[in-house]
């Protein structure tokens, strides 16, 4: 579940559904954050909670050596004594996936009979029990692995069904070449130059360390604010009502309201918000949103480090006086067309535009991850910070 074609598919399903909803918890958020291929140990010092490259869970190295997989072995005692029922399945799990990686790896370097030592190993699929929490219940979007979603996308013939041009309701998740990924990646490509008052709050953002994004304000499970809520997310889900039209996201559990009464956008908002002020309409065939009024304290995506020029991670910052626009266009059924375009003259010289297309996830309902600031402060604590270089 969660994994990728470049990494070992050692998580269960089991383990996920059971380990869901805490992003700290070690079972499955080290196990599917997927980062490069299994191979050389990672540069920096251990698994952590942050979000690289916000191109879905695909962040943090597995047990690259075996530096790493001691730090796995020194945690798994600490978390049976702090929650002996809730982890003993979880952490069981963990374990003999972990086992079943190394064995794996090892076969896959030895040269497997009709295997080379490149080569991928597949991605799980329908063999893997899918968990829901009972009987009449569904899945999450990111509960399903790959397969299980182009199936369901198959049984709800996504791709030839009479749809309605006017209605975007639905869970969407993913893209059309990688059903697994999480959110609308922002277009790296496109990047505007700073002006002087951005590069000050790009470099004032810029990591502490090289080693983790220590200034992401995810650290700490501030809302991740918008459009993040949108290029990183778990899924959402669109629910069209006849004044608004609401936009749930798994990720915080949490939603945003899109007026579409005819209502205009405050000139001068007396309160900034982390997910803005939306009114919506249809021009043709898109609905058309804008925004404004953003608390300044969010990212908009984080900033790897080969883009910084220092060698750390950062973030990319706006102010308040950002203002958004997002056109979604239903193309079928099954695929939702996306433009985002940010303005923010205070910190980019141009706008920021982003192209994607979202698909549609059948059959699944949206759960419950919160980003739990206990949980996240006590695993960065006790797993992140201890392994950072000596300054």
């Amino acid at each position: 579940i969660g994994s990728n074609e470049d990494i070992l598919p050692v998580c269960t399903a089991a383990a996920w559904n059971q380990s869901y909803g805490n992003r700290s918890s070690p079972a499955c958020q080290i196990l599917v954050a997927d980062c490069k291929p299994l191979g050389d140990a990672p540069d920096y010092g251990s698994f952590h909670t942050s979000l690289e490259g916000e191109i879905g869970v695909k962040s943090l190295p597995f047990l690259k050596s075996e530096r790493d997989s001691g730090l796995f072995w020194d945690s798994a005692p600490r978390l049976l004594e702090e929650d002996k029922m809730r982890h003993f399945v979880i952490v069981s799990m963990v374990i003999t996936a972990t086992l079943l990686t190394f064995r794996l790896v090892a076969s896959a370097q030895q040269g497997a009979p009709g295997q080379t030592a490149d080569a991928k190993p597949p991605r799980p699929g329908l063999e893997v029990p899918l968990v829901t929490p009972g009987p009449g219940w569904k899945a999450c979007p990111h509960c399903e692995n790959e397969a299980y979603k182009a199936d369901g996308r198959k049984k709800a013939n996504v791709d030839t069904r009479a749809f309605n041009l006017h209605d975007i309701a639905g869970i969407w998740s993913g893209n059309p070449n990688d059903l697994e990924v999480n959110g609308l990646p922002m277009n790296m490509t496109a990047v505007p130059s700073f002006t002087p008052y951005g590069r000050k709050l790009f470099e004032a953002d810029q990591s502490d360390s090289p080693q983790w994004n220590s200034k992401d304000p995810e650290n700490t499970c501030d809302p991740m604010g918008w459009p993040r809520w949108l290029t990183f997310n778990y899924g959402f889900e669109f629910v069209v009502l006849p004044d608004r039209v609401l936009q749930f996201f798994e990720w915080g559990h949490t939603w945003r309201d899109i007026w579409t009464d005819g209502r205009k956008l405050p000139p001068n908002p007396p309160i900034q918000r982390y997910l803005g002020y939306a009114v919506g309409r249809w021009e043709g065939d898109t609905f058309v949103v804008e925004s404004n009024g953003y608390d300044d304290r969010s990212w908009l995506a984080q900033a790897p480090a080969q883009r910084t020029g220092t060698g750390r991670p950062g973030g990319y910052p706006h102010s308040d006086e950002m203002r958004i626009e997002e056109r979604y266009k239903r193309i079928n059924y099954g695929l939702l067309q996306v433009m985002l375009t940010v303005t923010d003259p205070k910190v980019y010289m141009t706008p920021w535009t982003t192209t994607g297309t979202i698909t549609l996830i059948p059959n699944t309902e949206m759960a419950e991850n919160f980003c739990v600031p206990s949980d996240s402060i006590h695993f960065n604590s006790e797993n992140t910070i201890p392994t950072l270089p000596k300054q």
